[in-house]
């Protein structure tokens, strides 16, 4: 293992916990799993890589889906199996590397497979292209592939959300000066890692052998209002949900999500 995936691996395993609450009952959770729903049914085999202490690998686990995690981090991996005990769930997990999947599950195939959270930290292409052809290699033909992005913009709406005085930084110059050129970013963020400028997103699928389903916000419009619309009364949350599901695939709307994922159906 390299230095800078050994980085990741280090910051992940000491913030299993923090990672486990981040998405609790918030829009990227919620909005993301509506959208699992449409494709992923009970009794589906599902290889869930890089999914961190298990939030998705659970939840399909209870709707009666045999589900697979590999994560990067030791301690999410073992997080995630004493968490499903805990729930009276049974679902496999290990630690493991995203770009050697297919070699830690060999002979297996799978339904669906997630790649949520990978793309976000391998910083060179070629990592990136590897991760992907391992995923798509353990994925049955006509099987449907999730894969995460972290676009430029969601630092961004970090900055502007909780550290508006980043802008002085020196040590932030480099991120800002890659979002006013349109250029991705790979470098030391919260850990190493790799913010893609939006419209490189659709040609870098391109190149895998998958026909483009969705390309969409994970959060819909949320992230700059979500304390507020999130406080309202259930059925308020419900219909603002119900509106960004309509709206969450419009291009010029997919820069207010903090996480973008593609899906689409392998060919």
């Amino acid at each position: 293992m390299d230095d800078k995936i050994k980085t990741v691996q280090d910051f992940y395993d000491m913030s299993v916990e923090r990672e486990w609450d981040r998405v609790d009952k918030r829009p990227e959770f919620l909005l993301t799993c509506r959208m699992l729903d449409r494709y992923i049914k009970e009794g589906d085999t599902v290889l869930d890589i890089g999914g961190g202490p298990g939030r998705y690998s659970l939840y399909l686990a209870e709707r009666g889906c045999d589900v697979t995690l590999v994560d990067l981090s030791p301690k999410n991996a073992a997080f995630a199996l004493e968490e499903a005990a805990r729930r009276g769930l049974s679902i496999k997990a290990m630690a493991g590397d995203a770009c050697e999947v297919d070699s830690l599950v060999r002979g297996q195939v799978f339904d669906h497979v997630l790649l949520m959270g990978p793309l976000y930290h391998l910083l060179e292409e070629s990592q990136r292209v590897q991760a992907v052809n391992a995923a798509l290699s353990v994925l049955k033909p006509d099987g449907v592939f999730f894969a995460s992005f972290l676009p430029l913009m969601s630092g961004m709406i970090y900055y502007m959300q909780h550290a508006p005085n980043a802008i002085t930084y020196e040590s932030e110059a480099e991120f800002i000066e890659c979002f006013m050129n349109k250029k991705s970013f790979a470098g030391m963020a919260f850990t190493n890692a790799f913010f893609i400028e939006q419209g490189e997103i659709l040609p870098f699928m391109a190149q895998f052998a998958l026909d483009k389903l969705h390309l969409f916000g994970q959060e819909g419009m949320m992230p700059t209002c979500e304390a507020n619309i999130m406080s309202q009364p259930k059925e308020v949350v419900d219909m603002w949900f119900d509106l960004f599901e309509k709206v969450w695939e419009r291009e010029e709307l997919l820069s207010w999500s903090q996480h973008l994922m593609y899906v689409g159906r392998k060919k």
